[in-house]
């Protein structure tokens, strides 16, 4: 089981190495190791487990019966996934969760924590953590609306490349997604994008290299 680092992850945060091997124990904590394109968990199903991507990444995808793809997060290493759903074991999963590529996931099972009496000081530190690792995960939610709100095309590519210049501190950097994803999760048309990727190179408002962009200057409004 991979157990390096964990001081320096949110859901260990504030804890001593005594305090995360406990917790390890205490949350039957295991580690699985998974191939590209494998489902992790799948939708329809109950999980009393949260993941913590330990290297490669996943996505989280909602995938109807006509073959429809929609993808909502892509979690990278040291973020979760499943966290609200291994709260409420009793709640039936709306989405897949897919390995992105060759990746390991540390399993939790966290819903234990909520029907055992306070003991130690770890516990309570484990529900301030699970409380923020909650509140970005509807961070990002909150992310994705506003990416789609727009409704042309150029509309929600310059929201979702500002939004990732932002978080990168640069107007440089690169995006977790391939073509087909970035699709699924900005709900657009491939060829469309495809084109409209073409007539922002074009118009000089910015330049890539497969997931790699950089932003040339301030759009005009949509």
């Amino acid at each position: 089981m991979i157990k390096e680092n964990l001081t320096h992850c949110i859901l260990f945060r504030n804890m001593s190495s005594d305090e995360i091997q406990q917790c390890l124990v205490s949350l039957s904590a295991e580690e699985k190791a998974y191939k590209k394109g494998a489902i992790l968990l799948h939708a329809g199903e109950a999980t009393s487990q949260m993941g913590m991507v330990v290297s490669g990444s996943v996505t989280i995808e909602s995938n109807d019966i006509w073959g429809n793809c929609t993808i909502l997060a892509h979690v990278g290493e040291g973020h979760f996934f499943a966290e609200t759903y291994a709260l409420l074991p009793q709640e039936v999963m709306l989405v897949d969760v897919k390995a992105n590529e060759d990746c390991r996931v540390l399993y939790f099972t966290v819903d234990k924590i909520l029907h055992t009496a306070f003991s130690v000081p770890w516990q309570e530190t484990l529900l301030k953590n699970l409380l923020l690792i909650s509140s970005q995960k509807n961070l990002g939610l909150s992310r994705r609306s506003f990416h789609t709100a727009p409704k042309s095309c150029r509309g929600r590519l310059l929201s979702y490349l500002n939004s990732m210049a932002l978080q990168s501190a640069s107007t440089e950097f690169d995006i977790p997604f391939n073509r087909q994803q970035l699709v699924d999760y900005l709900n657009l048309e491939r060829t469309n994008m495809s084109k409209e990727l073409t007539h922002m190179k074009n118009d000089g408002l910015i330049l890539y290299t497969k997931n790699h962009f950089k932003l040339l200057h301030k759009p005009s409004p949509i």
